[in-house]
């Protein structure tokens, strides 16, 4: 009897532990990636390894346009070794909060869910690793903190074991600014990978 109280109170405790997006549905503010990531932003990251250590540093200029349900995402990353990085996400949201998106590094079609002031969503990302690619899952959280912060944070697994944590402020600057000049950028970085 004893072994089986400790047994359900052990399954009582990790059912607490997990967490669904549709628990932050009563939220506020609420997260609307087409108002959020509508004209230019800023964000700020750090990456750590899988025992926490701080492995990378980086920011990104973003830009996004929107035509009703559809938005073009550009982001340029510039890291502390170096390397300068981008991708064009091509958003959709759906009626009943979900999204989906598409990238060039992205494997397949990202998806998620929005509830409340949250994102979550899950996808597989090709990362550079020693001269070559690799893929990796990611699993996204974003939480709108002000109508013009939101805090990230992401876990990435390889053969279901999280290898690195990412940690990332991103702020809305300029809802009216133009997105030519970066989306323009990103095309010459996109030129340039491909020689």
């Amino acid at each position: 009897m004893k072994r089986l109280g400790c047994v359900l109170l052990s399954l009582t405790l990790l059912s607490a532990c997990s967490r669904s997006v549709l628990d932050y549905r009563a939220e506020l503010p609420e997260l609307r990636l087409e108002q959020f990531f509508q004209g230019s932003g800023r964000a700020y990251g750090v990456l750590q390894d899988w025992r926490g250590r701080q492995t990378l540093r980086f920011h990104a200029d973003l830009c996004g346009v929107w035509q009703q349900n559809r938005g073009d995402l550009y982001e340029v990353f510039y890291f502390s070794d170096g390397r300068v990085d981008y991708r064009h996400w091509q958003l959709q949201l759906h009626a009943d909060g979900r999204v989906s998106g598409r990238a060039h590094d992205v494997v397949g079609e990202a998806s998620g869910q929005l509830a409340g002031n949250s994102l979550y969503w899950e996808y597989r990302l090709q990362i550079p690793y020693q001269g070559d690619t690799m893929d990796v899952q990611v699993r996204d959280w974003m939480y709108l903190v002000t109508p013009q912060q939101i805090i990230n944070r992401t876990s990435l697994h390889k053969f279901g074991f999280k290898v690195a944590d990412l940690t990332l402020s991103l702020q809305q600057l300029d809802v009216n600014a133009d997105c030519t000049d970066l989306r323009l950028q990103l095309e010459q970085l996109a030129e340039a990978a491909a020689v």
